[in-house]
């Protein structure tokens, strides 16, 4: 196959490229990223020699460019997972996520339509269904209950590439994932950022009380999913990827702070964000009937791999800490 892959210079999709070109499940991969703070082209080093592999530098959200794109390559499935990606920026600054998530997926539909792409996934969250009381497990048709613009933008997203399928008969497929971690991942997100602390004995900021359940997934195991939706995922229809793994966050700082040597008295309890979903929790039941997929990676296994990559790649730690970074660390937190 021939991918288009959007965002691919990102913290997932770098993997799913990384992963396309080493199980040569792809004869060509283009990674069309506009490169914003979380886009990192130091992420696809170790295939950017490889001939199966272009980078087109893009906007999403730029009609002409991504036609162009597409033109020229004429892929068989496009692969998006471009998008700003994080609640706490979406709540500090609302427009980015409306803007490239919901205008950048519509602009991507319309390039697809018009160009015939033969496959389109688009990769979404389970923050869609919002918070989930136990002992309930959101399926596909659970109902969507965004609490936060990040969501609200997804929720959006999704909705208008299935319509594309509806309408159009584009063939879209939608996922929804639950947290992913692993190497690679920018430390705005929880398990980069207490352990990046951690390795510097910096305070852990842990939002109000700890105690949201959030379900875990080893960036192995999402990936895979991916392709084996790619391949046996029927058109118009959503999948889910969870773990099976739900811990509180608290539960999941104190294991970083046992596996990196630093006392508990390192965390810091701030003020919780607003609309902070208390619990997520998904069923991937359809996805594992329909392809067979199921998570490999405990969470212990993939958290001691993960401590590891980042204990040896410091450098490239300091410089994503650096400039901007510093700055939305202050913004997000100095106030709580």
């Amino acid at each position: 196959m021939k991918l288009l892959v959007t965002g691919g210079a990102g913290f997932i999709g770098s993997a799913f490229v990384r992963m396309a070109l080493a199980e040569n499940r792809a004869a060509l991969v283009v990674n069309l990223d506009k490169l914003t703070y979380a886009g990192n082209l130091e992420n696809l080093a170790s295939v950017a020699g490889d001939s199966r592999y272009r980078f087109a530098h893009a906007d999403i959200c730029d009609a002409p460019r991504v036609n162009e794109v597409l033109a020229g390559v004429q892929p068989d499935a496009i692969v998006h997972f471009a998008a700003e990606s994080h609640v706490d920026r979406s709540i500090l600054s609302p427009e980015p996520v409306f803007q490239t998530n919901l205008r950048g997926t519509f602009t991507l539909l319309e390039a697809a339509r018009l160009n015939r792409v033969p496959r389109f996934l688009h990769v979404s969250t389970d923050e869609v269904y919002g918070s989930i009381e136990p002992p309930d497990e959101a399926g596909e048709e659970y109902p969507l209950k965004a609490s936060s613009p990040y969501s609200a933008s997804k929720a959006g997203s999704d909705l208008l590439a299935l319509s594309y399928f509806v309408t159009y008969r584009l063939p879209v497929t939608v996922t929804r994932a639950s947290n992913n971690y692993g190497p690679y991942q920018f430390p705005e997100k929880l398990i980069p950022l207490m352990l990046t602390n951690a390795f510097e004995g910096l305070p852990l900021p842990v939002y109000g009380d700890g105690r949201q359940i959030r379900d875990r997934l080893s960036l192995e195991d999402p990936c895979r999913a991916l392709v084996s939706v790619l391949s046996l995922g029927r058109p118009g229809e959503i999948y889910n990827i969870g773990g099976n793994c739900s811990l509180p966050n608290l539960e999941v700082v104190r294991r970083i702070l046992r596996a990196t040597g630093q006392p508990d008295s390192l965390v810091r309890t701030v003020a919780d964000r607003p609309g902070h979903d208390r619990r997520y929790a998904l069923s991937s039941a359809k996805l594992q009937r329909e392809t067979g997929w199921s998570p490999q990676v405990s969470f212990d296994g993939g958290l001691a791999r993960t401590i590891d990559w980042y204990r040896q790649n410091q450098e490239w730690v300091r410089r994503v800490k650096s400039g901007e970074y510093r700055n939305y660390y202050e913004l997000n937190y100095g106030g709580r």
